[in-house]
This record gives C-alpha cells, sequence and structure tokens, in this order.
C-alpha cells in the first residue's frame, strides 16, 4: 500500500490550518498510467462518479430511444442535482413519458440542496417528494430502462432486480472489475454501489471519454452522454456547484463528476485520459481544488477563470475580507499552480 499525499491544504494569514490527504491517477483508456499518487489500489466506493456509466443501459438496452429522452434528460439521469425548478422539470417529464410519477421512485425523500429552491418551496407550504432528491434524474432513468426492457419497476433498487443487475454488469465490465456481493453496499439513494480501486474507476472514464476497450453499442452510448453532458453542465449539478462552473466553461473539453466523500473523476476526451481522486477524509472541497490542477495541468489549460479559482479558491469571512485560501498541492499543480492571493 503506498501512503496517500498531500491534495490541498487551507491556509489562514500563510498559516495552515487544514491539510488533506488522499490519492489521484490518471490512465489512458490502454490502462497506461500517466500519472499516480498516493494509494489507487486499495478499493473505494466510487459513489455518484459512475452516474454516467450506469446511464449507459438506458441507451445500449433502448431506453433512451422507446421514451425519446431529449438531451437534458440524458443529462439529468448522470446528474446529483440541487433541485431546482428545471431539474424537478425534467425528471418530471422523464417519468410521465412511461406513465409513471414520482411515486414509483425509490430514491427516497429530502429537501432541495439549493438553498433558495428549498426556502421557495416552505415558503410556498410545500413539502419535497422523491423529485426533489438529487439523484432523481439517475431514478427516472431506471424506471425508463425497466419499462423498457419489460421489468416490473417494483423494487428496482433491490440488487436482484433485472436493472440492477444490467448495471453491475455494465460497470464490471467498463472497469474491469468485479462487481459481486463480496464488494457491494448500499448507496445513500438505496441502489447498490460496489467498492473498485480508483485506477479502475480512472480508466473506466478514460475509456468513456475515447470509446476505446467499450463495445459498440456502448461506443455510441457514451458519446450521446458526453455530448448531453456538455450541452446541459446546469443540470448535471447547478447553481454554484463544481460541476457545472467548470463544464459551462471548458466542456466538451473536459467533463467532471463529483461523488460523495471526497470522490472525483474526469474525463478529458481530447486527450483520451480518465482522472480519478480520492479524498480520504471525504472533503468534497479538497477533491474538487485537487482535480481543478490536474485538469489544468493533462489538460494543458492555462488561465482558465474557473480552474485558477478552484485551484487557488478565496476564503472569505461573513463580512467579505479575504482571510485564507484553500489551494491545491505543487504535487498535483506543479507549474500550472496561480500565484498566492492578495491579502
Amino acid at each position: 500500500m503506498t501512503d496517500d499525499v498531500l491534495l490541498a491544504q487551507t491556509t489562514r494569514n500563510g498559516i495552515v490550518e487544514s491539510s488533506h490527504y488522499g490519492a489521484a491517477i490518471v490512465v489512458d483508456a490502454h490502462g497506461k498510467t500517466v500519472f499516480s499518487a498516493g494509494d489507487c489500489a486499495t478499493p473505494i466506493f466510487p459513489r455518484s462518479t459512475v452516474k454516467a456509466l450506469q446511464a449507459l443501459p438506458l441507451l445500449t438496452e433502448g431506453g433512451a430511444d422507446r421514451f425519446a429522452l431529449p438531451d437534458a434528460a440524458l443529462a439529468l439521469a448522470c446528474a446529483s442535482h440541487q433541485g431546482e425548478p428545471a431539474h424537478i422539470a425534467v425528471a418530471s417529464d422523464m417519468l410521465a413519458r412511461t406513465g409513471f410519477d414520482h411515486g414509483v421512485l425509490e430514491c427516497g425523500t429530502h429537501w432541495p440542496l439549493d438553498t433558495t429552491s428549498a426556502r421557495a418551496l416552505a415558503a410556498a407550504g410545500q413539502t419535497p417528494c422523491a423529485l426533489h432528491n438529487c439523484c432523481s434524474g439517475k431514478h427516472a432513468g431506471f424506471v425508463c430502462l425497466a419499462c423498457a426492457t419489460g421489468q416490473d419497476v417494483a423494487h428496482y433498487t433491490h440488487a436482484t432486480h433485472p436493472v440492477m443487475q444490467t448495471i453491475a454488469h455494465t460497470l464490471q465490465d467498463v472497469t474491469g472489475v468485479p462487481h459481486t456481493a463480496t464488494n457491494m453496499a448500499v448507496d445513500g439513494c438505496s441502489i447498490p454501489t460496489w467498492a473498485i480501486p480508483l485506477s479502475a474507476l480512472a480508466l473506466a472514464y478514460a475509456r468513456f471519454a475515447t470509446g476505446i476497450g467499450l463495445s459498440p453499442d456502448r461506443v455510441v452510448a457514451a458519446k450521446r452522454l458526453r455530448n448531453a453532458i456538455a450541452q446541459n453542465p446546469f443540470l448535471i449539478a447547478g447553481t454554484g456547484q463544481f460541476d457545472t462552473q467548470v463544464m459551462e466553461e471548458l466542456a466538451p473539453t473536459v467533463l467532471t463528476k463529483m461523488g460523495a466523500e471526497g470522490v472525483m473523476i474526469v474525463a478529458l476526451p481530447e486527450q483520451g485520459l480518465g482522472m480519478a481522486i480520492k479524498c480520504r477524509d471525504g472533503g468534497v472541497r479538497a477533491a474538487e481544488t485537487a482535480a481543478a490542477a490536474l485538469i489544468a495541468r493533462f489538460a494543458r489549460i492555462d488561465n482558465a477563470p474557473v480552474l485558477t479559482h478552484f485551484m487557488r479558491r478565496p476564503l472569505k469571512n461573513w463580512n467579505g475580507q479575504l482571510v485564507g485560501e484553500l489551494r491545491a498541492s505543487t504535487l498535483l499543480a506543479q507549474n500550472y499552480l496561480p500565484p498566492p492571493l492578495a491579502d
């Protein structure tokens, strides 16, 4: 086991306040390691970073065409959204095409993660439903898949359901790692999640980015999903979120997806590379900062405002005063790290 490395640090008045350690890896679609730091071999749960891979069967099994899903719906099937009105509208439309409503969803219910949307819902005297769950787009896609393949939608989240069996088979093929009961747990939205090495996650997204190593039908599906994501970055995450901000500026050159517990993936189609990052303390902001540094370095992007911001993110107090910064480690960023922020 390789010791983890420094991914990012927060400083206050130039003094290190917090340090975030983990692992990061960049590979090509043939499995060649371009960059590796930290423990990339021990299995981790990829969580929501695999949503685009989970969406492949929606296309390869005919669900997207059966229900004439627009690109917005395909993007939402890959999303961890904030429950804003646009997200709810797309998820509702996906279900309506199958003849179901939100009562069929098995992802659970929580208030919108977007504060403005949550307050508006409460002010209107309403309560959230499963559509507001950040995974409702993915689950609507599962319902479309079940209906298109003639499966009973009940209990579609169970590991033994044909939909989840198809998802497991797809993930196993694309990552190259067995997806069985021995490495399975339950995700936040109630579907199975399988622990895999960070290196396998990066390889899967190098394959997703290029089509190399995928079956012909998955090559076509991956291209459609990449295009849908690039054209609808807002639907992938929502207002102010890393994935949306990065892809609004850099897609289709850069595709990103954050997962829970500090996991991040990046696909670079032009370079034919996939990246995977795990912040060991589960820090999402540190994983974002590390991802920005690796994107700048391996996509060879100079002076992109969104990357500059996230590589050296300003920390301000409640009076708007700059009090510190969250910065990527030089191991990851090398000469792409912007100069220190002015006080």
